[in-house]
């Protein structure tokens, strides 16, 4: 796309810039002067809720301009050329598209006759929610800050956590039409520079109209897009990231999305949660171990159940077997039938549980389960002890602290169920095997996704103490895998 630059003559550069944003009647443009005598001609361009008044006082663009019209007019373009007023933050743009997509960034356009260049002045911005705390990724102790939409606050909440000049912020734009910011926030010393490459050749590898979420650049850069396993982490909270970069991982943010990526990731980052590293490590090795155990029951507990009672009954204790067979009296389904039934009950409950609005949504998901599950065991459709085995799995799947690696235990569960049903004990197993064998094969970045399960003693076996056991924080005094070596110590008596 060949480029027009900016003319010393006013009028040439109304006209193109009207002819950029004709028919946007959200674009506000004035003509103004400068100077003592008002005999410099200038032309502002904003986007209307983005710019503050700019007569008032408290705001960069004004308190500009006033000083401006208080100049000799033979000052005008040494000031402009030095920015000796130093008032505000002021880009010099030398083409026209430049100064459009400058002013589509939320701030104003300054175009000042016989001056060949186009000043682009930050002002507040387009409009946004403030810093919230998260909806996901709860915590009991730990800071209640959560990403906004906005990337230069995501930024700011990393910075504010790790107040160190080693912190660099690298930005892209993508989106050929959205010309969405990237940022990568990552630690100097800490990084791979091999691995950095990766993610920036990852990430600019596609041509793509829009990004609007970071979701879409995770997909684009998923290596084995099939998997139903997440390669990248994210997180919503400001202090797992910086932790993240305390570790030598990159963190991508991504403009208009509260979602940040930590990359690159494993299996156990997923089953972490901030709180981890504030508590005591009883308390943290305890909560670990409930989270393993739950990410393994919402995967494995409704297909084990399917093949103990309709194969292998022979393991069951005789008064349990008598108890699941008498349950099971009337019910006109095959067991494999009501638990998927089940199964995809519970499932829409809690997909609508979402999509409802509020206290309705928290509520459906409560109720409609207990109402639901309480009706088709009156209805004698199915038997009690699948409504409690397929609630307990959901309990499961809710335990799992990252919600897009919860989705992948509740993808692979009706893997499971089939094959259990089909062949039973040996059905389970094989399923089992087959997902420990993709998991095997899976990485983020050229990390193993097992780590610290293989490969620990590249890092002297320093990861397994922060896996599904924690160790006290002062056992643990070297950084995990991802950080570069020789920069692996993070922690020494002074």
């Amino acid at each position: 796309m060949e480029h027009t630059k900016i003319s010393t003559d006013i009028e040439q550069n109304i006209k193109q810039f009207q002819q950029l944003f004709a028919d946007s009647a959200d674009i506000k443009m004035k003509e103004m002067r400068l100077g003592k005598g008002k005999k410099r001609r200038c032309f502002l361009a904003y986007i209307e809720v983005a710019v503050s008044n700019m007569l008032l006082e408290t705001t960069a663009l004004g308190r500009l301009l006033a000083a401006l019209s208080e100049l000799p007019d033979r000052d005008l373009n040494q000031v402009l050329n030095e920015n000796a007023m130093g008032i505000s933050d002021v880009t010099p743009y030398d083409t026209i598209e430049d100064a459009a997509q400058g002013m589509l960034t939320g701030d104003a356009i300054l175009f000042v006759d016989g001056y060949g260049h186009a000043l682009k002045i930050a002002d507040k911005g387009y409009p946004g929610m403030g810093v919230q705390e998260p909806d996901s990724e709860k915590v009991i102790r730990g800071s209640k800050e959560g990403f906004t939409d906005s990337i230069k606050t995501n930024t700011a909440l990393i910075r504010k956590r790790v107040r160190s000049t080693r912190v660099k912020v690298e930005e892209v734009q993508e989106g050929v039409r959205s010309h969405t910011a990237i940022d990568l926030v990552y630690m100097a010393d800490l990084k791979y520079e091999s691995v950095l490459r990766q993610i920036r050749e990852k990430i600019t590898e596609y041509e793509i109209d829009g990004v609007m979420d970071s979701g879409i650049l995770e997909q684009l850069a998923e290596k084995k897009w099939y998997s139903p396993f997440p390669q990248f982490q994210t997180t919503q909270r400001p202090d797992r990231a910086a932790l993240a970069v305390l570790e030598g991982r990159i963190v991508l943010l991504c403009d208009n999305s509260p979602v940040a990526l930590i990359l690159p990731t494993d299996l156990n980052s997923f089953l972490k949660t901030s709180d981890d590293y504030y508590n005591r490590f009883g308390v943290a090795t305890f909560a670990r171990i409930l989270r393993y155990m739950a990410a393994f029951f919402a995967m494995t507990l409704p297909g084990l159940y399917l093949a103990v009672t309709n194969f292998h009954t022979q393991i069951l204790p005789t008064p349990l077997l008598l108890s699941f067979w008498e349950a099971r009296i009337g019910v006109p389904f095959p067991a494999a039938l009501e638990v998927i039934l089940m199964e995809i009950s519970f499932e829409l409950l809690r997909e609508a549980g979402v999509r409802l609005p509020g206290a309705m949504g928290n509520t459906i998901g409560i109720v409609g389960g207990l109402i639901i599950g309480q009706a088709a065991v009156d209805a004698n459709l199915v038997s009690p002890i699948v409504v409690i085995v397929v609630a307990f799995t959901a309990l499961c799947s809710f335990s799992i602290p990252n919600e897009e690696f919860a989705f992948s235990f509740r993808i692979l569960k009706f893997y499971v169920i089939v094959l259990s049903a089909w062949l039973g004990f040996f059905g389970f197993l094989i399923a089992l095997l087959t997902v420990f064998i993709h998991l095997s094969r899976l990485e983020s970045f050229g990390i193993p996704y097992l780590m610290p399960f293989v490969g620990a003693d590249v890092n002297d076996y320093h990861d397994e103490r922060d896996s599904i056991w924690r160790a006290p924080l002062k056992k643990m005094v070297r950084r995990p895998i991802y950080a570069k070596r020789g920069e692996r110590i993070r922690l020494r008596k002074k």
